[in-house]
């Protein structure tokens, strides 16, 4: 792809997320997008966020679960940025009818950082010392392509899904849990639907942090002291409307809940 036609499908998705009209999947328009070419995309689509007011407060990371990587056929993560209009506290309502389009939730554990972790090299080990908290977390994805009909490309190119996140009221030491056994229970109106563990993102979300340092090191972007990093999801996605009250518990971190309207 060309320069003007990167700059024309990040404004496309953009403008996709403001009027909530999903388009069709560029895979289909573009037989030639290469991942490099979405990840060019989804940087348009957040310098127009950005040009709007909004800031950048940290990273997430998807496809991490192998159930989903062998849906794309893709053998590697994801990622997309984080905005402050993204982010909801504990017990706020989400708003997801007024601002998403196709909402699926998922349980997940959020680090917050303490220091810069800047690869190539990073380690777990350098992952652990630099992370502040664990917090539990809901992120709440949502795709700009019409019926989540989406290849590798297609969910790079629209910043990884991105929808809204809101963040668990306790935060924990994440050298006094283990992540990779911890589990997770997720409740919807009452009833439990989804039961995981830590392992099931890439074996611990600690490795998707540090697979996420040393990814971005290649490109010479640091994860920022104080930005929230989503790790990935450990249990599979739960399709939301409004009136749905979501919560989370995750061994040893935690809880964190939402109600949508």
């Amino acid at each position: 792809m060309d320069k003007q036609q990167i700059q024309a499908c990040g404004d496309e998705l953009y403008q996709a997320m403001v009027d909530r009209k999903p388009v069709r999947p560029l895979t289909e328009r573009f037989s030639d997008i290469t991942i490099d070419d979405a990840y060019h995309i989804s940087l348009r689509m957040l310098e127009r966020r950005i040009e709007a007011g909004e800031r950048v407060i940290g990273k997430k990371i998807g496809l991490t679960s192998k159930a989903v990587q062998n849906m794309l056929k893709v053998g590697q993560p994801d990622f997309g940025y984080l905005t402050d209009a993204m982010a909801f506290s504990q017990g706020e309502e989400m708003p997801i009818s007024e601002r998403l389009m196709q909402p699926k939730a998922e349980g997940e554990i959020a680090f917050i950082l303490k220091k810069d972790l800047m690869g190539p090299g990073i380690t777990n080990a350098d992952v652990l010392a630099a992370t502040d908290c664990v917090i539990p977390c809901f992120e709440v994805v949502d795709s700009r392509v019409e019926n989540w009909e989406i290849k590798i490309q297609d969910t790079v190119a629209d910043n990884a899904s991105c929808g809204l996140f809101v963040l668990g009221d306790r935060a924990v030491d994440p050298r006094k849990v283990d992540l990779a056994t911890c589990g997770m229970v997720v409740e919807k109106n009452g009833s439990i639907i989804s039961t995981g563990a830590g392992a099931a993102a890439l074996g611990s979300p600690v490795n998707c942090v540090t697979w996420l340092a040393n990814t971005l090191g290649q490109f010479g972007i640091p994860l920022k002291a104080g930005e929230v990093i989503l790790s990935g999801s450990l249990v599979p996605l739960e399709p939301v409307k409004a009136g749905d009250f979501m919560s989370v518990s995750i061994g040893g971190i935690g809880s964190a809940s939402v109600r949508f309207i």
